[in-house]
């Protein structure tokens, strides 16, 4: 199972003081260097804490493939086709929200996203959508051209942070059952939020030949904090990796 290290909150620390360090771009290399297996990072509408330059410099300095995570706008289009990330992963925004709150509303936005997604797919950049564990949802990610999902794991983060273990190994399940359907429609599967070195373990174990790759951010750059970037990228890898 491969790691993808989201180093938006390295920006969120360096924007706190409208300052120019912690260098993103510095944490995209150190999480590399440790062997992460790409890098992601979210582009907000408010640019909160990622800017457009984090992007580019990125973009430019690291050797494994980078994932882009947007909403579905025409700036972030525009943006996204400029920079050419490896991968886009489609996500919903809400200027109030401080943490990406759920899965993307597939079935709404379906004929929006069909005409999205069209010209990444012309120029090679994979298409990913940030969603529910829900089998319609995925069906219709099939449809609009998707590439792959990225389960939301919010919920089982949740419940297990909380100690009803009962109810986040039924969360598994039904994230199986839902990386089992995508799977048949030849869609990859990702999956990332609120992971964390407590959570991650029972989730590798019940998921591993089903989900490809993890997405965590704050839990390691949290960690990094005390006990330096390339050690918490580490811990994580070997946890996942066992």
């Amino acid at each position: 199972m491969r790691l993808g290290v989201n180093i938006d909150h390295v920006a969120t620390v360096r924007e706190a003081r409208k300052t120019f360090e912690p260098s993103p771009l510095f944490a995209a290399l150190l999480a590399e260097s440790a062997g992460a297996d790409q890098i992601t990072m979210h582009l907000r509408e408010d640019r909160r804490h990622v800017k457009d330059e984090d992007l580019e410099l990125i973009k430019r300095a690291i050797k494994v493939p980078l994932n882009l995570e947007m909403a579905p706008t025409k700036e972030m289009k525009e943006i996204a086709l400029r920079v050419r990330p490896n991968r886009i992963t489609l996500v919903p925004e809400r200027r109030q929200e401080i943490t990406t709150e759920g899965g993307l509303d597939v079935l709404s936005l379906k004929e929006n996203l069909k005409d999205f997604i069209k010209p990444f797919k012309e120029v090679g950049i994979e298409v990913s959508l940030f969603v529910e564990p829900d089998l319609k949802v995925i069906e219709v990610s099939k449809e609009v051209g998707a590439d792959a999902i990225e389960i939301h794991t919010g919920r089982y983060a949740n419940l297990y942070n909380e100690k009803k273990f009962k109810e986040a190994y039924e969360e598994i399940q039904r994230i199986k059952k839902a990386s089992l359907k995508a799977k048949e429609l030849g869609l990859r599967v990702y999956a990332g939020h609120g992971l964390n070195y407590q959570n991650v373990k029972l989730f590798v174990r019940e998921l591993r030949g089903f989900v490809e790759e993890l997405s965590i951010g704050h839990s390691i750059v949290a960690n990094a904090v005390l006990f330096g970037f390339e050690r918490a990228v580490k811990e994580m890898l070997n946890l996942i990796r066992g």
